[in-house]
């Protein structure tokens, strides 16, 4: 996890960009930089505001203006935290696209960044739930070797020391505890009937030969891990991905720089899926991080000329890995206003 109360990052490599940031972070009272103690009070009386404040005009600028001094100063780290359920609105999308296939379809699904299991079980069940009779064949992968050995076994520890494994359980409800588990003493594990069709394995994202591994998907989930890389990072990954995308598919992608998914959508012309948008980007945990973190998920603002492509966490890729010609953008744009849904 990161830190936001140490200055992670280098000062002066913000210096040629922004002098009133250089000046804030390098002054000193009694010889300490008051950076860290500034930062803790503004967290303890922003939690305090009521919601209808924090959308105001000055707050939000506020917020925005916090939230790029600590994106500037924080040293990323990959985080592997997650939970069952974690975006409900995000998995009942889901859910309506695969109740749109027809009796017997194939359909293929790739969780990305699968962790330790919790989100490739959560599409598994929302989907073999709402279609029992789809050809449904999952492919859940991570970088991360331990983190697949322990989503494919599918065991979670809930005794009282093991607090972050329980951690991933805590969304559930008695009832999809379950739907979800077996259970043996202080452990549960996940249902064969949820096991079946996941094919689990080790790759990066990053790599070009990706599509080849694992071939091409009717919907690609990847979320929540592009936050970690840095923007011309993230933006190589997320083009790369979406080359996972039969044309026509769909790509779940949230959890990241919206500037960077905002021009990757724009350029490949990536229609945004409106159905349940909004639902989607509030029920997202990221938002609950903003400003003080440096993956925290910004407040939804409609008054932004483009922000139903920004805010979209879902999209519809007719023409899957193929990019817009810079001069063709402004064109796109304006077909985007229009707003399409499913």
């Amino acid at each position: 996890m990161c830190n936001t109360d140490a200055v992670g990052g280098d000062p002066n490599l913000v210096a040629a960009k922004n002098p009133c940031l250089t000046r804030l972070l390098r002054a000193k009272i009694l010889g300490k930089h008051p950076y860290g103690a500034w930062l803790r009070l503004n967290r303890i009386l922003w939690k305090r505001l009521p919601s209808s404040l924090v959308a105001c005009g000055p707050i939000r600028w506020y917020g925005n203006f916090i939230h790029r001094l600590v994106r500037s100063q924080i040293v990323r780290a990959q985080c592997h935290g997650t939970f069952f359920l974690r975006n409900r609105p995000e998995l009942e999308l889901i859910r309506r696209l695969a109740d749109k296939r027809r009796k017997g379809d194939q359909l293929r699904v790739a969780v990305l960044g699968c962790s330790t299991g919790p989100e490739a079980y959560s599409v598994a069940w929302s989907i073999r739930s709402a279609r029992p009779d789809l050809a449904f064949v999952l492919t859940a992968t991570d970088i991360a070797p331990q983190a697949v050995e322990t989503a494919k076994r599918g065991v979670y520890p809930l005794a009282p020391e093991k607090m972050a494994a329980r951690a991933v359980c805590e969304r559930l409800t008695p009832r999809e505890m379950d739907e979800f588990f077996d259970r043996n003493g202080d452990v549960v594990i996940i249902r064969q009937w949820l096991k079946e069709g996941i094919n689990w394995g080790v790759a990066d994202a990053m790599d070009r030969n990706i599509v080849d591994s694992i071939g091409l998907q009717d919907l690609v989930v990847a979320n929540n891990f592009l936050c970690h890389m840095n923007p011309p990072e993230a933006e190589n990954c997320l083009r790369n991905i979406a080359r996972l995308v039969k044309p026509g598919g769909y790509l779940f992608v949230s959890g990241m720089d919206l500037d960077v998914r905002t021009k990757v959508a724009l350029d490949s012309r990536w229609e945004p899926v409106e159905e349940l948008l909004e639902e989607i980007h509030e029920a997202d945990i990221l938002r609950n991080d903003w400003p003080f973190y440096y993956y925290g998920l910004e407040p939804l603002d409609k008054t932004k000329q483009d922000w139903r492509l920004r805010y979209a966490a879902a999209f519809r890729l007719s023409n899957a890995g193929d990019d817009v010609p810079p001069s063709r953008r402004s064109d796109t744009m304006a077909r985007r206003e229009g707003g399409r849904s499913l």
